[in-house]
């Protein structure tokens, strides 16, 4: 079968890389000069499986509450006139509850688990190369409430197959990770999963679309989509533009992995998704020989920052700002990435020339992504992955694979329609 895949973000080259090794004829278009320049550029890093509790808790309306016009909060909703805001604002608080909120868990940690194992698998079959650590991930924290509430998700993401692990001791917390030796006192606790991984999302996606493309998948680079055509209740072709040039590609199926475009893109054709830019940031900075850098990858939750090591370099990436599709870089933002890095680990990196990059995730107030059919019998979703579609990526592409193949997923998930 001849298959279309929009977008060459790390969804949708892996996309394309299953429904290759699954025996289709596979075009990618993409309109970057390159896969993975968007969203999956400059990431945390993280393949995050037990430490993936979505953003909408019982306890997040008062904390976002409490940080409404801060510009350095955590999580930053800029109120807009803006009626897909407000209709996923609203969905997120129908979210905040303790029976949604452990749904919501369940469909992400079974979809983490699942796709970790497929990239491990890929990873031992090409052995592609992406500075991957497979050291696990420590997430700490500095409030003793915060804590405690990480000690009952601990526990329900050990129900759900996950080996996440309570660290109370100060001493435990320096075996698994010595850097903390300068700012121990801060620290009241931490959770650990040996199991969990970090790599650069950017050399996977790039590395991958080279490997795909030596097997036969077909990427179109600097070209456009301008809009979905329809007829007859099938997808009927893409029409794309390249340079001065306008023209359809016409395929057999086609799968939507345009991230935080893909709500715009389908809407025309009579699809209302629930997805919304959710503007991160991140820092590089490169680490010196000799310098004290962390090597296990760490999340911050008082200030929801992730920290992973890549080769010489160390990402620090995190916070929120719900403002469109605004791309611009918010210095104060930026700034915050590093004075909070500096306070943690001040002999970590060289942190004179910090390389700041901001994106757009493509967030569903669930967390859940849409992966599976649509009304169209020819179009199918794998987008809306929001701060997990590096995590989820891998899976999220073998099921929509089997999905096109008519094959049940090896994955309880929630598929959409």
């Amino acid at each position: 079968m001849k298959i279309v895949v929009l977008g060459a973000g790390v969804i949708g080259t892996t996309t394309a890389w299953f429904l290759n090794q699954a025996g289709h004829d596979v075009t990618v278009i993409e309109r970057q000069p390159n896969a993975g320049l968007e969203t999956s550029f400059a990431n945390g890093g993280q393949i995050s499986v037990s430490h993936a509790e979505p953003w909408a808790t019982p306890s997040a309306p008062l904390k976002i509450l409490k940080w409404l016009g801060k510009e350095d909060a955590p999580l930053l909703f800029r109120l807009r006139a803006d009626i897909n805001q407000w209709r996923w604002g609203l969905q997120f608080l129908t979210e905040c509850t303790h029976a949604r909120t452990q749904s919501n868990t369940l469909n992400t940690i079974r979809l983490g688990l699942y796709s970790r194992s497929v990239l491990q698998k890929l990873r031992a079959e090409t052995n592609i190369q992406y500075d991957a650590l497979t050291q696990g991930i420590l997430h700490f924290y500095t409030n003793a409430k915060e804590f405690k509430n990480a000690i009952a998700a601990a526990e329900l993401m050990r129900s759900l197959g996950c080996d996440r692990k309570v660290v109370t001791h100060k001493s435990d917390i320096l075996k698994i990770e010595p850097t903390f030796s300068g700012c121990i006192d801060k620290l009241v606790g931490a959770t650990y999963t040996s199991s969990d991984e970090s790599g650069d999302a950017h050399k996977f996606t790039q590395n991958l679309a080279t490997l795909a493309a030596v097997k036969g998948v077909k990427f179109l680079f600097n070209h456009t989509v301008m809009r979905i055509k329809h007829s007859q209740g099938k997808i009927s072709g893409i029409t794309v533009k390249h340079h001065d040039e306008t023209f359809d590609v016409i395929a057999d199926a086609y799968v939507v992995c345009l991230a935080s475009y893909s709500a715009l893109m389908v809407r025309d054709i009579g699809i209302s998704l629930l997805i919304y830019p959710a503007k991160g940031y991140s820092a590089t900075v490169e680490i010196p020989e000799g310098a004290h850098a962390p090597t296990v990858s760490l999340t911050d939750d008082e200030y929801k920052l992730v920290f992973s090591r890549l080769g010489n370099r160390l990402r620090i990436a995190g916070t929120a700002e719900f403002n469109g599709y605004n791309l611009d870089l918010n210095e104060v933002r930026c700034q915050t990435l590093i004075k909070r890095t500096m306070t943690l680990f001040p002999d970590a990196a060289d942190y004179s020339k910090p390389v700041f990059w901001t994106g757009l995730r493509p967030a569903t107030p669930t967390n859940v992504p849409y992966i599976g059919k649509t009304k169209y019998p020819n179009l199918y979703l794998n987008t809306g992955h929001g701060t997990l579609g590096w995590t989820h990526s891998c899976g999220s592409a073998q099921a929509i694979a089997d999905i096109i193949d008519g094959k049940q997923p090896d994955v309880a998930f929630t598929f959409t329609y």
